[in-house]
This record gives structure tokens, sequence and C-alpha cells, in this order.
């Protein structure tokens, strides 16, 4: 891997640890100020996705090892659209925000699993082991969106109607918001500095 590879991937996990937090910022905002916060973390979630997408992509154009390696970089592309769909969803008035943020979820449950996979990677061996276990952790919390499948199927979108199971699915927010940035920004710095550059960029399982 080149250097410019490695310092592309360095600042895009920077963008996504950056973005991540800004877009739990405009959240927390949104309880305390209202609009147009909402708007923000739509917008926020939206870019989080495609940059996680960005993140796991680097590693297209190199030698994949296994179908299961291709297929959870897949899966964080696929997680992308999600997030993606889902803001639109709300910012275009198509839905209301909570079944939107159901297929977000749906969407960082699927990035989650490229996260895990990543930091179970022999390159992330590499990297210290707390920033692993970190990214395992961040994965797996995000995993819990998977459970909102069922409500996106049955069109959930209103809070007082929603099953209690499905409540549920929203840890997985606290990977998405919390833990997956805080990685992202660890890993970003290290790329940069020169430091897990060749681990960075393979999302082995």
């Amino acid at each position: 891997m080149g250097i410019d590879s490695v310092r592309l991937d360095g600042r895009v996990a920077v963008a996504a640890g950056v973005v991540g937090l800004g877009s739990l910022a405009s959240l927390t905002a949104l309880f305390v100020v209202g609009q147009p916060f909402g708007t923000i973390n739509d917008i926020g979630n939206g870019t989080l996705g495609v940059l996680s997408a960005l993140l796991a992509a680097t590693s297209l154009s190199r030698r994949r090892d296994s179908i299961l390696e291709t297929a959870t970089v897949a899966s964080a592309v696929v997680g992308a659209a999600f997030a993606v769909a889902g803001s639109v969803l709300v910012i275009s008035g198509t839905t209301g925000f909570f079944l939107a943020g159901l297929v977000s979820s749906v969407g960082f449950a699927l990035i989650g699993a490229w996260l895990v996979a990543v930091n179970r990677s022999a390159g992330a061996g590499r990297w210290p082991r707390t920033l692993r276990t970190l990214g395992v952790t961040a994965g797996l919390t995000m995993l819990f969106g998977l459970v909102m499948v069922p409500g996106i199927v049955m069109q959930l979108d209103a809070m007082s109607t929603a099953p209690g199971w499905l409540w549920i699915g929203f840890v997985g927010w606290i990977g998405t918001f919390v833990l997956y940035p805080i990685w992202g920004l660890w890993v970003g710095r290290l790329a940069l500095a020169g430091a897990g550059s060749s681990a960075i960029a393979e999302p082995a399982a």
C-alpha cells in the first residue's frame, strides 16, 4: 500500500470520527433547541454512512484473500446505502423520523459487521489491543440495529405504537455515535502518523 493511500485512509477515518461525534452533538442540540439540528443530524448520518463506505472500499482494488473478506466490505457499502436512504426519507418528508431511523439503524448495523471484521483481521494485529477491542465492541453494539428489520417490514413510524422489543435496536446508536467515531479518530491518527498503515484498509474476517 502506498503512502498516499494510507494518508487517504487516515483522513477518511478521522472525518468519519468527526462527523459521527458531530451527529451526536446535533442530536443533543435537537432535544435542547430544536430545528435545524434535526436536519443537521440527518445530513450527518448520511455523510457518516458515505465515509464508512469509502473507508471500507479503499481495499476493493487490492487483494482479497477470501469471499468472506469481500463480503464484509460489501456489507459496509450496502449499509452506507441504507444510512443515506434513511436520511433522504426523513429530509424529503417521505416518512417520519422514526421509520427513517429504523432504516438508518439497519444500515449502520451492516457497517458494524465490517467494523468487527476489520478489527479481527490479521493486519489489525499491529494496532494496540485496546483499539481493536474498541472496534469490535463498537461493531457488535452497532449490530443491535438489525433488530429494526421487522419494524421496517411492518412500516412502523410512530414511537407511541412501537413494540417494546424494537427499542433494543436503538442500543446500536451508542456504537454509531460514540464508540465508532472514537475508533475512527484513533485509527486515523495512527494511519496519518505512519503506524498501523498496512492494516487500516484490510477488512478481513
